[in-house]
């Protein structure tokens, strides 16, 4: 319905809209969108898995072989549909876990009716409404502020810069705007189509991340065949009619040898096992919000970490006050639990207070909430005005007696912050500042922190800990969670304003007092050192680093910002689960890189033999259905359970090396065995079909020695699949050669020719394997 401009008004505060002014403003279309859907919708799934280049290539394949009468070769049109249906099983299954793990994820708006505050979905939201949001929060309406005592907002969507923008009552915000800091009522003054960003969910998130690096490999061989498939066929059809050949005849080496070079199922096992992969992360409760993100995390080698809610559990307790001088301790602590409610700040530290020294009511003059930015809240208080916050952000140089104690305190493990008063709230710093405690935090390192860390260690990721908190804090809690290097610290906020980050990222493991834009320097200094980055984080001062990482991950009890620009989710906020999460990431892309392999031996081959036999006087060696059983035995099936085995190595990027090593080789010793039949048939003046038994046999054993070696290393598993994709290959040639057009090979006669050439496939395949890898592999260096 389209949205009416209504005549503007501005509900009472403390009201808010009446039910009667919700059901108005939704009968006139004034209703919020939902969140965008993270997948494609059921629709689109069978669209895109059915309309795609080479389905339709395979459709026009089939019309061609219904003109010749030779119904059974329509078979591998059976094998396509097998492969689409299951690609579109997977992708809805996977899209079902992913829209339910992403519902549980959503963050809900605290709305204002009536004179009570309930929490909502965004699409429930309706002009006009009032919005009680905090720090964390992400504006998924514009709207205009009706109170607050002060408000930090990251408004990057317009500006493109990251840089706070200070708001007060009376100024307006769009959609898609983070606050960094305080809380406000905010009136929703266009919602919907109207808002400034419609899709909120993907507004804070900037296209930085490349494609999956196997998907764009796979696309660029797809792209070449797309160009190279065509012209091929029409040439071989009209070669075949050139040399005397009937139609039927023509039409069926055309349709096998493009048949042939399409890798069927290549792209479709690729889509399928990241489907699947996000499925099985769903059930430990790991939301995918992007697919090629599982590969990025399997091939990531340093893991940045936030020390809150990562190594931590982020459950902070106040555990005392050390007093500076003659501060008295009640004051002091009156001050504080003041402060922080003078503030309205809502921060894991603010309620560790609270839930210490209450919430009482306080009236305040200026008051600056906490940035991340700034590292420090202040509010003018009476006479006084008080800051709490980072010392090394209030102070110019910290006093050495303080910095001493700060540093005995930090080594203990607490988390130090300083509350002091001051003559004025100026920014970057306070002026004169003058000390009254120390505010001490305590927090717990998660359970089973250290064995998680250790187990990434184990597995040649780099761990770094990049936190805005003291750095000396952070290097005993990360010393107690078993991170190596963690005694190499430094002290982001003694670096100067331009800092060298290549020189920092490749001195320290741990940083302290760390930036928002420190945080994203460091990242970006670990990716032109030619790492690939993982950023885990929960709050609003770690958006520019997870948006600037390779891959990002969030906690669910994290702020909705953050939650909405990750491509992970960890729905019970527990880190342990990023172990299933690369282990599922390395399994897919390790099993896809050997695999692969297997698909384009058959494209490959089909090629060289197309061109070749353009120019032969023979007749293309295969029928359609001939190459069924090599394309469903000796690659489909043994490909989709090896898809499945456990593979956790770290990734190595060896997709082109993996066609080099396994696929050429074995392409040549195919098209080495067709010609030799070709001579040996025309010495013997053998029939069609018996040269096309004969191919099809010397291919089926070349595959099956592939098989073999991509199954490496074996178990009993893959030897029994190997072992029954064997058997059934023969029970092909024993029970079903008529089916298969294929002659019986229980012949002595025959039998002389066959099997020298079967004895010979095992040494000659190594023996090509060995001269390309000395001729090619050595002298191409393969991404």
């Amino acid at each position: 319905m389209a949205q009416v401009e209504p005549e503007v008004q501005q509900p009472p505060l403390t009201r808010g809209l009446t039910a009667a002014e919700v059901t108005k403003r939704i009968d006139q279309g004034l209703k919020n969108d939902p969140v965008p859907p993270l997948t494609r919708s059921v629709k689109q799934i069978f669209r895109d898995n059915l309309l795609t280049l080479f389905n339709v290539i395979n459709l026009v394949l089939a019309g061609l072989v219904l003109m010749t009468g030779s119904y059974k070769n329509l078979l591998f049109i059976g094998v396509v549909v097998v492969n689409t249906g299951i690609g579109i099983f997977q992708e809805i299954r996977s899209k079902r876990q992913i829209d339910h793990l992403a519902l549980l994820s959503e963050g809900l708006i605290q709305v204002r009716r009536n004179g009570e505050t309930t929490a909502r979905h965004q699409d429930e939201i309706v002009q006009d409404d009032l919005l009680e949001v905090g720090r964390g929060d992400q504006l998924p309406v514009d709207g205009l502020i009706r109170e607050t005592t002060g408000l930090e907002v990251d408004e990057s969507q317009i500006t493109g810069e990251s840089t706070p923008i200070t708001k007060r009552t009376g100024d307006t915000l769009i959609s898609g705007s983070v606050l960094l800091g305080g809380k406000a009522v905010v009136q929703a003054t266009k919602v919907g189509q109207n808002s400034f960003v419609k899709q909120l969910a993907h507004s804070v998130k900037q296209q930085h991340r490349t494609a999956s690096q196997l998907l764009n490999t796979i696309n660029r061989i797809i792209k070449i065949l797309t160009i190279v498939i065509i012209p091929l066929g029409i040439l071989l059809f009209i070669a075949s009619l050139v040399k005397g050949q009937d139609t039927n005849r023509a039409i069926l080496g055309t349709v096998a040898a493009m048949g042939g070079m399409i890798p069927q199922g290549l792209v479709l096992l690729t889509s399928v096992a990241l489907a699947a992969g996000a499925f099985t992360l769903g059930r430990k409760n790991v939301l995918v919000r992007e697919l090629p993100a599982i590969e990025a995390l399997a091939r990531v080698d340093v893991l940045c970490l936030d020390k809150t809610g990562t190594i931590t559990s982020g459950k902070l307790k106040l555990d005392r006050l050390d007093l500076v001088g003659t501060t008295d301790g009640a004051q002091a602590q009156t001050v504080l639990a003041q402060l922080v409610a003078a503030t309205g700040d809502d921060n894991e530290t603010a309620q560790a207070i609270q839930a210490a020294l209450g919430n009482p009511t306080v009236t305040a003059g200026e008051v600056l909430p906490f940035s991340s930015g700034r590292k420090w809240s202040g509010a003018q208080l009476g006479d006084w005005a008080y800051v709490m916050g980072a010392p090394e952000f209030i102070y110019e140089t910290v006093p050495a007696a303080i910095k001493a104690r700060i540093h005995t305190l930090a080594a203990q493990g607490y988390r130090v912050l300083l509350l002091a008063q001051v003559d004025q709230l100026a920014t970057p710093r306070p002026v004169n500042p003058q000390a009254l405690a120390l505010v001490l935090i305590t927090d717990e390192l998660r359970p089973h922190a250290a064995d998680t860390f250790d187990f990434f260690v184990t597995q040649d990721v780099a761990l770094k800990v990049i936190s805005g908190d003291n750095p000396v804090t952070v290097s005993s809690i990360a010393q107690r969670a078993g991170i190596p290097g963690a005694q190499d610290l430094v002290d982001m906020s003694q670096v100067g304003a331009e800092p060298d980050y290549d020189r920092l990222v490749a001195t320290y493991n741990v940083f302290g007092r760390v930036t928002p834009q420190q945080k994203e320097g460091l990242i970006t200094a670990y990716q032109t050192a030619g790492h690939t980055v993982a950023m885990t984080g929960d709050g609003v001062n770690d958006l520019l680093a997870l948006r600037q990482a390779d891959c990002s991950i969030a906690m669910a009890s994290g702020s909705e910002a953050t939650k909405s620009l990750a491509d992970f989710v960890l729905i019970n906020s527990n880190f342990d689960a990023m172990i299933n999460v690369l282990n599922e990431g390395r399994r897919v892309i390790n099993n896809i890189e050997r695999v692969a392999s297997l698909f384009l031996i058959k494209t490959m081959y089909s090629v060289v033999l197309t061109l070749i036999f353009i120019f032969m006087s023979r007749s293309y060696p295969f029928e359609p259905i001939q190459l069924t059983p090599i394309s469903s035995l000796m690659v489909g099936i043994p490909t989709f359970f090896l898809a499945l085995q456990p593979n956790y190595t770290r990734i190595a990027d060896r997709f082109m090396k993996q066609v080099m090593e396994i696929a050429a080789p074995a392409a040549v010793c195919v098209v080495g065995y067709i010609l030799v039949i070709m001579a040996i048939g025309t010495q013997f003046h053998l029939s069609f079909a018996t040269t096309s038994t004969l191919s099809v046999l010397m291919t089926g054993l070349v595959s099956l020695n592939a098989l073999l070696m991509v199954a490496r290393p074996l178990n009993r598993f893959k030897i029994a699949l190997v072992f029954v994709m064997a058997a059934l290959f023969a029970g092909i040639f024993l029970f079903f050669g008529n089916l298969f057009s294929l002659v019986n090979l229980l012949n002595w006669q025959l039998a002389l020719l066959y099997l020298p050439l079967m004895i010979s496939v095992q040494p000659v395949f190594l023996v090509v394997q060995a001269v390309l890898g000395k001729r090619i592999l050595s002298r191409i260096r393969w991404r």
